[in-house]
């Protein structure tokens, strides 16, 4: 699972080029720790098998696993780039390593679900901090764009192998030790990641010009916290439920404030004006949309293979690798093609192979269990996902005039990391409350089993829902419907995979239909019909290189 965690794109702040050559401590020490916060994202996927049958989460609780991790980082990301630039980025760099440490120390401990929550948002907000500051650090420590190139193409790989380790040590501490084993070692990572950046790395800021945008923070995090809330609690406390209505009202006032406070904000951490050209919202519409494709497939992934199927973290480390390992490989291939393509070429044929693996994987029996059956829809989707993480920001880039290109990767990146973030949300509900309808339903028509079992699987039913009762041992009473909740479940995640190709799809169809032959001077608002204080950006039109 990527993906935001996949990694985003961040606009670099103002600062001062020195004469020297970046310092070799500080590459390292900014390479390192944009591994471990992808690490840190992506390992829990590979464990959520484990996660069921030691913690036993009900209803929505393995979901909030994945959730509790990504919304600091959807969050408060662009935020933690101006803390660097005002406070100084090396102490942003030892702090956030420290955060990550502390919360997969939390996480490793864990008594409950309740606490892993909190483990996984603690090292959450370090990797919020991680990802901006070490590439800001990186990029300000360069002075000529050669020199800048190498050093970006060496963070991007470390990003992508962040992402490609995840799984195996996932996959290796799962089988063979246990989940907490997983978060023990990225914890051991994280600390060597604190004590290189504070002896190795070189500190730099560049406050002028930058605020902090408080209220717009507020009222983003307040509202996507609400959302999220709604969407996951949905199928288990029901969608008429005072709980969640009230939190739908909560995402839908506080989304409006957002909006009026970044329409007066001096520094707003999203440039509302840029949603005047077309081009350009069409082209966030489809980052959420297709980035939500892909993590709401990883995240279907996870739980077929873990708490359905019960395989083993090593087994579905390989799932993972088919995602995430087939972008580093590609990288040089996608660079190529986005010099001869126009990008929106690459993000339309990466959305279809998405929207193709998809619904090749809604085709699959619940029964298969098989690795070689995930080999081809997996391995489309991995593909479409290189080529589409490749070219969703050259595509919205491209819509604005130059001077705008870095603030319009900024709103990429923070409209990218809430499609990563819905992903779990919205196929978690999606498929359980399918699945809850789909064994209610059987157990109701069923006249095979006796009416203590029944019973039995209603109460477990009632209590945990779909995946608790797929997870009772066999010999128990409730034990004879689990049959019928995994024909329900495999039902449930086949929709979820129908719907992430559905997304892919439709958001394929509109870079064609509403980006066909327009080009950035078509398309755009040209600078000068921008207001006044909008029109100066950071002259190093620099961003996240797209590797997951």
């Amino acid at each position: 699972m990527s993906d935001a965690s996949a990694a985003p794109h961040t606009p670099l702040p103002r600062t001062s080029l020195p004469r020297a050559p970046l310092p070799v401590g500080t590459l390292v020490a900014g390479c390192l720790a944009v591994c471990l916060a992808q690490i840190g994202l992506a390992i829990p996927a590979t464990l959520n098998g484990l996660f069921q049958e030691h913690l036993h989460p009900v209803g929505s609780q393995l979901t909030w696993i994945s959730d509790a991790f990504l919304l600091p980082v959807a969050v408060l990301e662009l935020t933690f780039g101006v803390l660097g630039d005002l406070f100084g980025r090396k102490r942003l760099l030892v702090g956030g390593a420290a955060l990550v440490c502390a919360g997969e120390v939390v996480a490793a401990s864990a008594a409950g679900v309740h606490q892993l929550w909190v483990g996984q948002a603690l090292a959450g907000l370090g990797a919020a901090a991680l990802f901006p500051t070490s590439l800001a650090m990186i990029a300000a420590g360069t002075h000529t764009g050669a020199e800048r190139a190498r050093s970006i193409a060496l963070w991007a790989s470390s990003l992508s192998a962040g992402g490609f380790l995840a799984p195996l040590l996932g996959g290796i501490t799962g089988t063979y030790g246990s989940w907490r084993s997983a978060f023990v070692v990225v914890a051991v990572l994280a600390v060597v990641s604190a004590l290189v950046s504070l002896w190795l790395a070189a500190n730099s800021r560049s406050p002028e010009g930058r605020s902090l945008d408080v209220g717009g923070q507020i009222a983003i995090g307040v509202g996507l916290f609400a959302l999220l809330y709604a969407v996951i609690q949905g199928p288990a406390d029901g969608w008429g439920s005072a709980p969640v209505v009230v939190a739908f009202v909560i995402a839908a006032v506080f989304v409006g404030l957002f909006v009026v406070a970044e329409s007066r904000a001096r520094s707003p951490l999203l440039r509302l004006d840029l949603f005047r050209n077309r081009s350009f919202a069409i082209a966030s519409a489809v980052a959420v949309v297709g980035m939500f494709s892909f993590l709401g497939t990883a995240y279907a992934t996870s739980i077929r293979l873990g708490p359905v199927q019960h395989q083993s973290p090593m087994r579905a480390s390989f799932a993972f690798l088919l995602l995430n390992g087939i972008t580093p490989l590609l990288t040089p291939l996608t660079s190529r093609l986005l010099h001869r393509l126009p990008a929106r070429a690459l993000l339309t044929a990466g959305l279809a192979l998405i929207a193709a693996g998809d619904f090749l994987a809604a085709g699959l029996d619940v029964g298969d269990r098989a690795l070689t059956s995930l080999i081809l829809p997996l391995g489309l989707v991995g593909i479409g996902f290189a080529f589409t993480v490749s070219s969703i920001t050259a595509t919205a880039v491209n819509t604005v005039p130059l001077p705008l290109a870095g603030m319009a990767s900024a709103a990429t990146n923070l409209l990218r990391d809430f499609g990563f973030t819905l992903g779990p949300a919205v196929i978690g509900a999606v498929a359980l409350s399918q699945a809850a309808s789909r064994v209610t339903s059987s157990l109701g028509a069923s006249s095979s089993l006796n009416p203590e079992s029944k019973a039995a699987a209603h109460e477990v039913l009632a209590a945990g829902g779909p995946l608790a009762l797929n997870s009772v041992p066999a010999n128990t009473p409730p034990g004879a419907a689990r049959s019928y909740a995994l024909d329900a479940l495999g039902h449930g995640y086949s929709i979820g995979f129908v719907v992430c190709g559905a997304a892919a799809l439709c958001s394929a169809v509109l870079v064609v239909a509403a980006l066909r032959g327009r080009t950035a001077q078509e398309a755009a608002p040209q600078e000068e019909d921008l207001p006044v204080e909008h029109r100066e950006i950071h002259p190093l039109h620099m961003t996240k290189p797209d590797a997951q």
